[in-house]
């Protein structure tokens, strides 16, 4: 049973394509495409039936967790997938997996049949299941590219497009299908960082003004789903906010 392990500081950015495409540019002397491409990633959230996960995360606490099945591309029962748990203190993430097969997966989430290879992040899944009375919450996918650092291979920076969810269907295997998120056309891009960001990433963002935004994929899924999140209403006031800081500073 394959683990990882990964410990990270995130930050997201919203921008339009002509931005991204100015960015990729800019980017090109330090960081390349890694090999997959373009890919499309798939994920089930799971959370309780009256969402106390997404709600909670949407409070922005000290600390946040989420549970999720993702696979690259629409597998098959027998695929290989990765059931994670995303835990969030302050601003490090910290992200730990397990890899199944989608049956198992589905076994163990589904219907409490325990998989036969132990390991300490299963049983960190267990606790994470016995604490809370989780079902399929949400399918949420999107078109990713990802670059890492010609110099750092830790830094890595993922643009996704595409972002879409449905609450039918939901199973990995049932295609990548759903409503967008945001108007196609535009980026959700990530930087994340084990150590400190590169200075020369820094400069660029500055460059072109590129500011970051706190955007949660499914969050906003479920705000949208409340009535409370409007994607012209939220850059309108994201930028109303930069443009505030600014004239302070001045």
């Amino acid at each position: 049973m394959a683990q990882t392990v990964f410990n990270r500081v995130e930050k997201k950015y919203i921008m339009s394509r002509s931005i991204y495409d100015n960015l990729r540019v800019a980017l090109s002397p330090f960081m390349e495409e890694d090999e997959y491409g373009e890919h499309t990633i798939c994920n089930i959230y799971y959370d309780t039936p009256d969402s106390l996960l997404i709600r909670r995360s949407i409070e922005k606490p000290v600390y946040k967790e989420k549970l999720r099945l993702r696979s690259y591309g629409i597998p098959s029962l027998d695929s290989k997938v990765f059931l994670e748990v995303k835990k969030k203190y302050k601003k490090v993430v910290n992200k730990r997996r397990i890899q199944l097969s989608l049956k198992e997966a589905y076994d163990y989430l589904d219907n409490g049949i325990r998989p036969s290879k132990d390991s300490q992040i299963l049983r960190e899944l267990d606790f994470f299941l016995k604490r809370y009375d989780l079902q399929r919450g949400l399918y949420l996918a999107y078109d990713r590219i990802a670059l890492f650092g010609k110099e750092d291979n830790d830094f890595r920076v993922t643009f996704d497009a595409r972002i879409r969810s449905r609450k039918t269907e939901m199973g990995l295997e049932c295609g990548d299908h759903g409503s967008l998120l945001i108007p196609d056309g535009y980026y959700l891009m990530e930087s994340k960082v084990m150590g400190s960001t590169p200075l020369w990433f820094t400069k660029i963002l500055s460059d072109l003004q590129i500011y970051p935004a706190s955007f949660s994929k499914y969050g906003n899924f479920y705000k949208r789903d409340m009535g409370a999140f409007d994607f012209d209403g939220f850059m309108l006031h994201r930028e109303e906010n930069w443009n505030n800081r600014r004239n302070v500073a001045c």
